[in-house]
């Protein structure tokens, strides 16, 4: 299993993060004439909690820095990564930069955005732990700072397992697949009732990040640098368990297959499905939707050969190639993830940090809501497989999606998912690695 905290190269690029000069505002030049700078910060904060927390930290620092004023941005998920595109080709980019790590591959490789080397606080660059350093690292520098990051958990009716009698798994003992999938099947009382839904409108990240825990890669860079496809023993547990759940043990509902998360929630609450694997911020929606009365916990994701690790594409802050103002912008992010802010943005996202100063925090660390769990597994959480492959979104749209839906559903079996991934899928990165 590859652990990107022990890599030496990678802790060179992270030595070289740090900005002597500290939280410095000099200054690059193209400020206004009385020497005061400003920057645009583009935040994709969409939860009434996480934007007042982050428009609190922005106000916070106007009235401490009054000689470099931040304006805060609005921006979107849904269309932020053809929005940067035309704003970096226009150049009319924000200075900071909110984005997720799996999406700034095509942005560093095309120079858009800033290496941060040399440009961030040593109390910033080893507060946050290697193996997130290395979800924004692309060739030879550094082009985000990762702050926040969810696992993907089980979102449990508490009711129903405490009546079945199953062993409640803990991060100490998590269930094995094989046990997840044998737990399932006794949860599932038929008329309707299953033991699990799976949410997989989106299947690849969900399959991709939780086969990490039973070895699987699927990508490999090999010694000439380019990534091809292999489909191993490793990679075949997740998917065959969704399978099999789906249609062999019908303990698993195959309505959901094509469902977002929050689409599950009222089957959930309504007592369909015993348990929903969804990603950890998810735990807002249940606060804010759950009828009164309804009991529910969360549970760490399932654990193979590799234990709970799974892969994240953290939440990231980078700074624009071409902003004037580099060091100030930096500094602003310093600012935004000193270990209380950190903290503040973590529970107005109802995520976690990447901090290990601000993943200490009692507010984090709680058994209400399930904080506990996800603290728990915090650091198993490694760099997604296709974090820097150049091509994944084409093969993921064009080969990935497709094949993993067809054989979820049960109109393809494991071997020709093999090939499609495989076989179409090398194909496609080829035409990226000429």
């Amino acid at each position: 299993m590859r652990r990107g905290g022990g890599r030496g190269w990678l802790a060179g690029l992270i030595a070289g993060l740090v900005l002597v000069a500290g939280s410095g505002c000099s200054g690059d030049g193209g400020g206004s004439e009385d020497g005061r700078v400003t920057l645009r910060f583009q935040s994709l904060a969409w939860q009434k909690e996480s934007v007042d927390v982050n428009k609190e930290l922005v106000r916070e620092w106007n009235a401490t820095h009054p000689d470099v004023e931040v304006e805060y941005v609005q921006g979107s998920w849904d269309s932020v990564h053809d929005q940067l595109l035309t704003s970096f080709e226009g150049g009319e980019a924000p200075d900071i930069i909110h984005d997720a790590s799996d999406d700034l591959a095509d942005f560093a490789y095309g120079g858009y955005l800033a290496d941060l080397r040399g440009l961030l606080s040593e109390r910033l660059t080893s507060d946050i732990p290697g193996r997130s350093w290395e979800t924004t690292t692309f060739g030879d520098g550094i082009y985000g700072v990762p702050f926040l990051q969810e696992p993907r958990v089980l979102i449990a009716n508490a009711t129903w397992l405490k009546e079945s009698g199953v062993r409640i798994p803990t991060p100490e003992k998590p269930w094995s697949w094989d046990e997840f999938r044998r737990i399932t099947d006794r949860l599932s009382t038929g008329e309707g009732k299953y033991g699990v839904a799976w949410p997989l409108k989106e299947p690849v990240s969900a399959t991709l990040n939780l086969s990490l825990s039973t070895g699987g890669q699927l990508f490999h860079r090999g010694a000439d640098g380019k990534v091809r496809i292999r489909f191993e023993e490793g990679d075949e547990v997740v998917p065959r368990t969704i399978h099999d759940q789906v249609n062999v043990d019908d303990s698993a509902s195959g309505s959901t297959l094509g469902s977002g998360g929050s689409d599950t929630l009222p089957g959930f609450f309504g007592g369909k499905y015993a348990m929903v694997p969804l990603g950890f911020s998810y735990r807002q929606q249940i606060v804010q939707q759950a009828p009164k009365g309804f009991d529910w916990q969360v549970l760490p994701a399932p654990a193979g050969t590799d234990g709970l690790t799974q892969g994240v594409s953290p939440q990231t802050l980078s700074v624009a190639e071409d902003s004037p103002h580099k060091k100030e912008a930096a500094a602003f992010i310093d600012f935004l993830l000193r270990p209380r802010n950190m903290v503040r943005l973590a529970l107005g996202d109802w995520m976690l940090p990447t901090g290990t100063q601000a993943l200490r925090d009692p507010a984090l660390r709680g058994e209400k809501d399930g904080w506990a769990v996800g603290a728990a597994v915090a650091g198993e959480l490694r760099s997604a497989p296709a974090q820097s492959v150049r091509g994944y979104p084409e093969w993921k749209d064009k080969v990935a999606t497709p094949a993993y839906q067809s054989y979820y559903s049960g109109a393809i079996g494991m071997g020709e998912l093999r090939r499609r991934l495989v076989g179409d899928g090398n194909r496609v990165l080829a035409r990226y690695q000429r």
